[in-house]
């Protein structure tokens, strides 16, 4: 696999030290230890946080996170119990985003993402789950829909960043650079209520909030981001081979949901059902309906 770029934190003790600590003020809140899995693939180490997962669950869900966050992000206010269904869960740190995965990259618009996915449930020993990616999380399920749709049972898609290009109106752009140009806490939040969140509806505790805006402020100040930004995958979107759901937000500013839902529509040949949610931004994996609504797909799969 060719590494295109190779992202990093500006002090890797430190910063990794940093995260370590963050990981542990969420497990203290949630009440719970995240097991941990440290494996070699082709972008080097990849870290996945897992939950059940020494279990004998008869499903398994596997989890990519959107780009500058955590996988971890999944489970704050304990969100992954909104499951509502007992299974095997694996929560992954994709390579090249602010996490303790290794900072290195394919080219984005290759299948290797896809390659890289099918890798990791190698190392995992994963024959076949459900997957569920979120923003950048949803273009590497779809890769992986192309290359290898065997080891997929079904594929949730939340606010994809595949379906579309990038947002350029003008109110997206702004509330996204302006934490990037002046990362401080207070305009952190300003994107997150913007963008992120619709509150009263979608929002998270307050502890969570928080240790969202520190994750946030951490990852855009002391990593050096090299990593290619989701793009809209278009006729590549037709060689997708797995059932597919979206769940998309009617508040999302970053990928606006209609084009995204007529794209869907027009693209996917295997989509099987779309599911808006009123009042929901970006952040939608944050969303405990839109969990219940996997959970519950998962439940009654055949």
């Amino acid at each position: 696999m060719k590494i295109y770029s190779k992202s990093h934190f500006k002090d890797e003790k430190t910063d990794r030290n940093y995260f370590e600590n963050w990981v542990s003020q969420l497990e203290k809140n949630n009440g719970r230890q995240y097991e941990r899995y440290e494996i070699e693939t082709s972008l080097g180490r990849t870290i996945v946080w897992g939950i059940h997962t020494k279990e004998e669950h008869s499903d398994t869900l596997v989890i990519f996170p959107g780009a500058r966050t955590t996988s971890l992000i999944w489970d704050f206010d304990k969100g992954l119990d909104n499951l509502n269904h007992k299974m095997r869960i694996f929560m992954v740190e994709t390579n090249g985003l602010p996490n303790l995965s290794d900072g290195a990259t394919p080219d984005i618009k290759s299948m290797d993402y896809g390659i890289w996915a099918a890798e990791v449930f190698d190392r995992l020993n994963i024959d076949n789950a459900f997957i569920a990616g979120a923003s950048f999380g949803g273009l590497i399920c779809m890769k992986f829909g192309i290359v290898s749709p065997e080891r997929i049972k079904a594929a949730f898609l939340l606010n994809p960043g595949c379906l579309q290009p990038f947002s350029l109106i003008f109110k997206n752009l702004y509330f996204n650079l302006l934490p990037i140009i002046k990362p401080t806490p207070k305009n952190v939040s300003k994107f997150l209520d913007k963008a992120v969140f619709s509150k009263p509806n979608h929002k998270l505790s307050d502890f969570s909030e928080k240790m969202l805006v520190d994750y946030e402020v951490f990852a855009i100040i002391r990593y050096k981001d090299k990593t290619q930004k989701p793009y809209y995958m278009d006729r590549q979107l037709e060689e997708v081979k797995v059932e597919t759901f979206l769940l998309v937000g009617d508040k999302d500013l970053l990928f606006p949901y209609k084009k995204s839902v007529d794209n869907a529509k027009r693209q996917i040949k295997t989509l099987k059902e779309t599911k808006i949610y009123d009042n929901v931004g970006h952040g939608i994996e944050t969303y405990d309906k839109a969990l219940n609504y996997i959970g519950e797909k998962i439940k009654n799969y055949h």
